[in-house]
């Protein structure tokens, strides 16, 4: 078996006269955290459109363990939807029972409260949710029918300091667990801490690629912030100007 479990070559996707984005080529390996990072209107979310099967490519192709998506490849990703998914009328507890109905099967309930830390208020109203809480009980459904690979679209925009690193403490369990997870993130601390590799978009389009360390160290910067500031001339979001 391959080691890796998504490749991505000459991928492009326009809309109208818009490319939004313009020739990728990177692999993903089996059981790392991969980062997506830039700016908004980097690409990024397109790119995650595409890596999930939700959007086809202009040109190029995606790659799963050296051959085409399978027909079933829906089921073997999870993908964290925006809070809008949630059934406010319903407890984080009935959110899951419902979403397992989906799959023929599921990873069980009292697990998942378990894993993401949901008991304190799983037969709570989810209206009265913090955004930490929410973000968890999402992170749940998308594992509710044990994926492969987890894809994680900004999870942490919005969310205070200490909920922010509750759910950085989720991912390192689900990377513990072998689980291949691919982030996007304004947040370059988050990255930071989260990724093994990395890409840096601009405009649609690779500007550097490699581990976190190894970018920091070959640019001579102290952090990825001042690296992608360098390259592009752009500031992107801190986690300390992030409130409630």
């Amino acid at each position: 078996m391959s080691d890796w479990i998504l490749e991505v070559s000459g991928l492009k996707k326009s809309f109208d006269d818009v490319v939004a984005v313009d020739g990728l080529d990177f692999r993903i390996r089996t059981g790392q955290c991969f980062g997506l990072l830039g700016p908004n209107g980097a690409g990024k979310t397109t790119t995650l459109a595409m890596l999930e099967g939700m959007e086809s490519p202009t040109a190029g192709e995606v790659r799963y363990r050296g051959g085409t998506l399978p027909v079933d490849y829906q089921e073997r990703i999870g993908i964290q939807f925006q809070a809008t998914a949630l059934q406010d009328h319903l407890t984080p507890y009935d959110n899951l029972v419902l979403f397992s109905k989906l799959y023929d099967s599921a990873t069980p309930i009292e697990q998942l409260i378990d894993t993401f830390r949901l008991g304190d208020f799983a037969r709570r109203d989810a209206r009265r949710l913090s955004g930490g809480q929410r973000q968890r009980l999402l992170l749940a459904m998308a594992l509710v029918h044990n994926p492969e690979i987890v894809f994680l679209d900004e999870p942490t925009t919005g969310l205070d300091p200490r909920s922010r690193r509750d759910l950085w403490d989720v991912v390192t369990q689900l990377k513990a667990e072998g689980r291949t997870l691919i982030l996007t993130t304004h947040y370059m601390e988050e990255a930071e801490v989260l990724c093994d590799e990395l890409v840096i978009l601009s405009h649609g389009r690779t500007l550097l690629e490699g581990t976190p360390q190894d970018l920091i160290a070959s640019a001579g910067v102290d952090n990825l912030d001042t690296l992608f500031l360098n390259l592009t001339g752009e500031t992107l979001v801190k986690t300390e100007e992030v409130v409630v």
